[in-house]
């Protein structure tokens, strides 16, 4: 079960980050009043912290599926490369080389 929490660690980070700041920023938005020089600052705070949110369910989408297991494999259901395949399995493998270089950190 914590083997799921090892891999993809830093969008997994960004997602909870994005969580804990829009959530706050929308809290603080509610029920703070905010005025400066008889503006009110509320409203952008509500908006910000939605947005914040937003961007989050989109590192969530993408710790999830880092972390599916089992999935066939084409040549196991007798699928054919293509050109796209060769591609995406290129830009893959480049970004999986960059990663593993950063993964120190």
């Amino acid at each position: 079960m914590s083997s799921g929490l090892t891999r993809c660690k830093l969008v997994l980070v960004f997602a909870v980050m994005m969580d804990l700041f829009g959530v706050t920023s929308m809290l603080i938005g509610v029920f703070a009043s905010l005025e400066v020089r008889g503006r009110d600052f509320s409203d952008l705070l509500v908006y910000t912290g939605a947005l914040l949110i937003l961007m989050s369910m989109g590192g969530w989408v993408m710790w999830y599926s880092g972390n599916i297991e089992g999935l066939a494999f084409g040549k196991e259901l007798g699928y054919r490369r293509t050109v796209v395949d060769r591609i995406a399995r290129t830009l893959s493998r480049r970004i999986r080389r960059t990663h593993r270089g950063h993964s120190d950190l």
